[in-house]
């Protein structure tokens, strides 16, 4: 595949995955009621510990959701055989792990570089979602009277 099919394909699925990823961290924000004034007047313990759980399963799950994209690009464009190893190499690809016993044709092997930039990218601003909140909650209490 040419250069610019690549980078017209990584281009959309990137795009792709940042509009799900923002759309999702706010979904998550309201699902769990994120407020900053809600998260400074939680105890710490079992609710906060739910809380932070919580929190951690659904970016779990929208980096999840976010790596079926790649995979089902990889099955319909016939790039990978099945949806089991193109999920496979899609999430080796997307974490940056990179080392898998599976490789892209050399057509379209661009993309699962590009896959790998632009999960290093939504996992460092899930990591900074999930920080900031957890930042909230154990250090910025008022004081005690």
């Amino acid at each position: 595949m040419h250069i610019w099919a690549q980078l017209l394909w990584s281009g959309v699925l990137t795009v792709l995955c940042l509009l799900v990823h923002g759309l999702g961290i706010v979904a998550i924000t309201r699902l769990l009621r994120l407020e900053e004034q809600r998260l400074r007047k939680k105890d710490l313990g079992m609710g906060a510990f739910l809380l932070l759980t919580g929190l951690a399963l659904c970016v779990f799950l929208l980096h999840a959701a976010e790596i079926a994209i790649f995979a089902a690009f990889y099955v319909v464009a016939d790039i990978l055989a099945g949806f089991d190893d193109a999920l496979y190499f899609s999430a080796a690809a997307y974490s940056t792990l990179g080392t898998t016993d599976l490789a892209l044709p050399d057509a379209w092997r661009l993309v699962g570089a590009i896959e790998g930039v632009a999960g290093f990218l939504l996992l460092g601003w899930s990591t900074a979602f999930f920080v900031t909140d957890m930042n909230v909650l154990l250090r910025d209490k008022p004081p005690e009277r």
